[in-house]
């Protein structure tokens, strides 16, 4: 099954909506950079990969490669020389909230447009980011989003594999047992164990297997592997599901429910995570996982807000286009999930915002008045996550593509 070409045509129209919206609410900065907020109205600016500048650059690369349009090409180079000119002043090291993050977007916008300045500040960026090492850790947090894990990933993705293995191999030293594995803490004085890809064990083994294998340490690959069996046993949905709670004992209870669905920390993350182990050790097992994975996300009720709480998020950490992200996967790989992603796709489109500034997405938290939060610019929460989403769905049923740049820099970077 495909999309009919008129279905393509209006995804691709709700793109770029989404795009001239982005493209808006930017600021340009000295030198002639662009940058942006989370939030159109917040005074400061953000270059982080997770709600800022950095993590709309690799949407503005797709949508010059899908429409070939120098106009998205040019706003990409801009954006990297606001980023570039952030380095230095970043309070942060990590993938999705600093240095990292901002050197991974800045080595593809070198490799990608041939900008020799944005390579030379990752080369920037990633120096630093070394330089802060304090032996074991960068800061508090010690998983993918803020921590150690997210460092290792990116430093490998961005051609730094010594570094790439200088952050990970703490956790060879740090892991706690369990009955089934090991996990560890996500951040330093926190009683619990977070399990998936976010803050959690998913997110560290994710990081230790790319690394593991990409850099020929089967130490690392098998601590892995004791980090996924440990989340493994704690399934709480077999034979057919795969579903863990958030946290053990759980964590902020008064704020965050004990289960999710989400690529954040849910199956549809999880099912991320087990792919890529399937891949590296051929073992059937971890596909079959990654199917049970589907089957909860799918039979859910999401998209549906069922309740207060359950589905508020349209974005790509914790909402629909982190789904979506997973529909696209299997879309490109089996061929499975076409029905799925189409439900996803309407959902997104029914909750756009359409005017003549373009298209946006409102998140809804259900205990603030108004429960309606104001439209965000990145990454995690806002347009570019949502929008690098729906033109790779555009292009999965327009030509038939893989996976692209969208997503995340290719399978494992979330």
């Amino acid at each position: 099954m495909t999309a009919a070409p008129g279905v393509v045509h209006e995804v691709e129209e709700l793109a770029v909506e989404g795009l001239r919206w982005l493209t808006g609410v930017a600021r340009e900065t000295a030198g002639g950079g662009l940058a942006w907020a989370t939030r159109p109205s917040d005074d400061s600016l953000n270059p982080s990969l997770y709600s800022g500048t950095a993590g709309i650059v690799p949407v503005l690369l797709e949508a010059w490669r899908y429409f070939d349009d120098d106009s998205y090409a040019d706003a990409a180079l801009r954006a990297a020389r606001s980023i570039a000119d952030s380095v230095d002043g970043m309070d942060g090291d990590s993938l999705y909230f600093g240095r990292t993050g901002m050197a991974l977007v800045l080595r593809a916008v070198h490799e990608e447009l041939g900008d020799a300045a944005a390579g030379t500040a990752a080369d920037r960026a990633l120096r630093l980011v070394r330089a802060r090492f304090d032996g074991t850790r960068w800061s508090d947090l010690f998983e993918l989003l803020g921590g150690n894990a997210g460092i290792g990933l990116g430093a490998l993705l961005s051609g730094d594999p010594e570094l790439a293995v200088l952050a990970v191999e703490p956790y060879l030293r740090t892991a706690e047992q369990t009955p089934a594995g090991v996990h560890w803490p996500h951040r330093t004085g926190v009683e619990a164990r977070l399990h998936h890809i976010s803050h959690g064990t998913l997110g560290i083994v994710l990081a230790l297997a790319r690394v593991g294998d990409a850099t020929g340490r089967p130490d690392l690959l098998e601590l892995a592997l004791a980090g996924a069996a440990d989340v493994v046993a704690r399934d709480e949905a077999g034979p057919e599901g795969f579903l863990v709670r958030h946290s053990t004992p759980q964590y902020r209870p008064e704020l965050i429910e004990p289960f999710s669905y989400g690529w954040c920390h849910g199956p549809a993350g999880d099912a991320e995570v087990f792919r890529l182990l399937r891949d590296i050790t051929a073992d059937p097992s971890w596909a079959a996982l990654a199917d049970r994975c589907w089957h909860t996300v799918t039979h859910s009720g999401l998209p549906q807000r069922l309740r207060p709480g359950f589905w508020d998020n349209n974005g790509r950490c914790c909402g629909t286009a982190g789904v979506l992200a997973l529909a696209c996967d299997r879309i490109a790989e089996q061929q499975d999930a076409y029905d799925f992603a189409h439900v996803l796709v309407t959902d997104l489109t029914a909750r756009a915002t359409r005017d003549s500034e373009g298209a946006r997405w409102s998140n809804v938290e259900h205990r603030a008045t108004p429960a309606d939060l104001e439209p965000c610019t990145g990454w995690a929460m806002g347009n570019a996550g949502i929008v690098g989403e729906l033109l790779r769905f555009a292009l999965l049923h327009g030509h038939g593509f893989g996976p692209g740049f969208g997503p995340g820099f290719g399978p494992g970077f979330g």
